[in-house]
């Protein structure tokens, strides 16, 4: 009796060729930091760093894996292998070659010239878009806590900003503090340096009042203005850990007009609503489409008037961890959310002549519910 042919699958290995600092995915898998690429792989179980002379030493010490190569040392292989002057591909491919390993899982941003040239070597590359690993998606009880520790810092920031325009003056309605006018980058300083303080760096910090907070991602530059809403957001990363914070407040110094406190209301209740529903196993989509049709009922349309949005035209919530934006996503494209996921959850609405609101807090999706990781006062009017 013949016995069946035996069709094994081939092995598959994971490939990086990136600089740590600015690709999560390889942090998460080597925790190790580096400004410039280094190659890493694993390969039938074995996670190898293949790390330049200069980072050798700090690889070995600080790196969460179970090899490091010495570049150099692969590059004499190369070299007695008939390579005149190897490049990092030929590094790649000594390791490989030793493995008997042709195939490779690669990021979806894995660098062109390195894919095309694996090719020519008779690599078969198959790219995975994100998330890479499924697992960082997850958040085990420790990355939960160090998202919380850089919250802690976000709160302590905005409540800085938030007693300086308490402390303000109102003149011409513009707020005045120490003899100067109150600007938005004086606030974002204020705000940037007490993060420092904590550990932590902030890009891209929003203060924006008026018609500039009408536009989401407009930073805000110049007088901030009286009697008129200033939405605050504010993501920073902990530059030990390297995890991010995410929270939004609208806040108004002076006197707001009851259209206004009237939209603020309405995207509190929203948000709260929201926050309600979240828990593992809720659809995001669903989650994003209950806040639209609440704006529509409440009156508040969304689409283009004279050639701007206005209205509701974002996404509810993202996931964040050491990426700001990260799997998954409450919106109209949402993801089914899981105990363990960290959103933020972060409605608002905007229309010129009338100002903007958004509010955002970040949560952790439990079985029957959800932690609100934020410990901050969602007040709007200063005094």
């Amino acid at each position: 009796m013949k016995r069946a042919a035996s069709h094994q699958q081939p092995e598959i290995a994971t490939l990086f060729i990136a600089a740590s600092e600015h690709d999560s995915n390889l942090y998460y898998a080597t925790k190790f930091i580096a400004p410039d690429p280094f190659i890493y792989m694993e390969i039938k179980g074995e996670r190898l760093l293949v790390m330049s002379d200069l980072e050798m030493d700090r690889a070995r010490t600080q790196a969460s894996v179970d090899r490091v190569l010495s570049y150099s040392e692969v590059e004499q292989r190369a070299k007695k292998q008939g390579v005149k002057e190897p490049n990092t591909v030929d590094i790649v491919n000594v390791v490989l070659k030793e493995a008997k390993i042709r195939q490779l899982s690669v990021p979806a941003n894995f660098p062109f010239i390195h894919a095309t040239r694996l090719q020519e070597l008779g690599y078969s590359l198959k790219p995975k878009r994100d998330p890479f690993y499924e697992r960082r998606v997850v958040k085990t009880a420790e990355e939960v806590r160090l998202i919380e520790a850089s919250q802690r810092a976000t709160e302590e920031a905005v409540a800085a900003a938030h007693d300086a325009l308490r402390r303000a003056e109102i003149r011409d309605h513009a707020l005045w503090l120490d003899g100067d006018v109150l600007t938005s980058e004086r606030i974002k300083k204020l705000i940037n340096v007490k993060l420092m303080e904590r550990d932590c760096v902030a890009q891209h910090t929003i203060v924006a009042g008026g018609e500039q907070a009408c536009d989401p991602h407009n930073e805000g530059t110049g007088p901030l203005p009286a009697d008129r809403s200033i939405i605050f957001d504010v993501f920073p990363r902990s530059a030990a850990s390297r995890y991010f914070a995410d929270m939004s407040r609208t806040v108004i110094r002076g006197t707001a007009s009851p259209e206004l406190k009237r939209l603020y209301q309405t995207v509190k209740d929203a948000q709260e609503e929201a926050i309600g529903k979240i828990k593992d196993g809720a659809d995001g989509m669903k989650i994003h489409q209950g806040i639209c049709e609440r704006f529509e009922k409440a009156g508040y349309k969304t689409g283009l008037v004279n050639g701007r949005m206005q209205g509701y035209f974002h996404g509810t919530g993202h996931g964040v961890g050491l990426d700001i934006h990260e799997a998954p996503r409450i919106s109209r494209t949402g993801s089914l959310l899981q105990e363990g996921h960290v959103v933020t959850v972060e409605p608002g609405l905007y229309y010129p002549g009338l100002g903007a609101v958004r509010i955002e807090d970040m949560v952790l999706v439990t079985a029957d519910g959800c932690r609100n990781l934020t410990d901050f006062p969602k007040i709007f009017e200063l005094g």
